[in-house]
């Protein structure tokens, strides 16, 4: 194998997932660097792998960047993999990318699972734009800060979330996004996979009346911004009309955006429609 960064994809879930060029690529390489060398052991039993693995994740200090760096010189290839899925979406291994790449070594992903993609399959909801979040904010006032800045994107939205914060992200979302169609991915490719489409109360009543939706890994999947349904009120049309007198359309759309959350374009649009 060239010496290079292998960005392997392992399954969220079912084992049956893992690609044969993943296998063969954990087989060969000198070294696994893993977010959690316990856990990537039982992947590795399962299908027969005792390639050496190393601990590389979000706290490891710089030597051990240095350390998988020094393999690559040597001419030795170094496998990547995460707990489950796609490493670096939502998951460590950036610092190890970006070091790859500054001292020219070649980074190649061996593309496989991944929870947000999985979601978006099947969630019913539009998928040719989505705008990936990872996670929000742990703390309740700034994760509605997070929320309100991304109400006026049209892109489909993925989020993930941990069980003990479905509850309360559910109810942060419907203040501040409104009662928008979405979906709850759980546990997908395992054995007590959960897809519940519905609106966002409906999804909070389905989690709050049964507790077993409120473990394992979630994904939550939210219709954007329909910015032709977006209904100006009286308000927002006079606050328009006093603004576009003092300044340029695009500007007076964009600050009524900026106080209103509504989309730019709607309301510029709007303005255009008066003339």
């Amino acid at each position: 194998m060239p010496a290079c960064l292998y960005i392997v994809a392992t399954p969220i879930g079912h084992l049956s997932d893992i690609t044969l060029r993943a296998l063969e690529v954990l087989e060969a390489a000198h070294c696994i660097a893993a977010e959690d060398t316990r856990h990537s052991a039982k992947l590795m039993r399962h299908f027969g792998i005792d390639t050496p693995m190393v601990s590389y994740h979000d706290h490891s200090p710089a030597a051990h960047t240095e350390r998988l760096l020094r393999h690559l010189q040597e001419g030795k290839s170094v496998a990547l993999v995460s707990d489950a899925g796609t490493p670096l979406i939502s998951d460590p291994g950036y610092k190890l990318v970006e070091a790859c790449q500054q001292h020219g070594f070649q980074v190649i992903p061996i593309p496989g699972a991944s929870a947000m993609t999985a979601a978006l399959s099947a969630s019913g909801l539009p998928t040719d734009r989505f705008y990936f979040e990872g996670f929000l904010p742990v703390k309740a006032g700034q994760r509605g800060t997070r929320i309100k800045a991304l109400k006026r994107l049209e892109a489909t939205l993925v989020l993930f979330e941990a069980p003990r914060r479905v509850l309360s992200t559910l109810d942060a979302l419907i203040v501040e996004l409104g009662d928008r169609d979405a979906a709850l991915c759980r546990e997908l490719t395992k054995a007590h996979e959960t897809i519940y489409r519905g609106s966002l109360s409906q999804l909070q009543a389905f989690v709050r009346n049964d507790a077993n939706q409120q473990r394992g890994e979630m994904v939550l999947v939210i219709r954007g911004c329909d910015s032709e349904a977006v209904q100006l009120n009286a308000e927002v049309e006079a606050l328009l009309d006093r603004l576009v007198k003092e300044l340029p359309p695009r500007r007076a759309a964009a600050v009524v955006a900026d106080v209103t959350g509504l989309p730019v374009r709607v309301l510029y649009q709007a303005i255009l429609d008066k003339k």
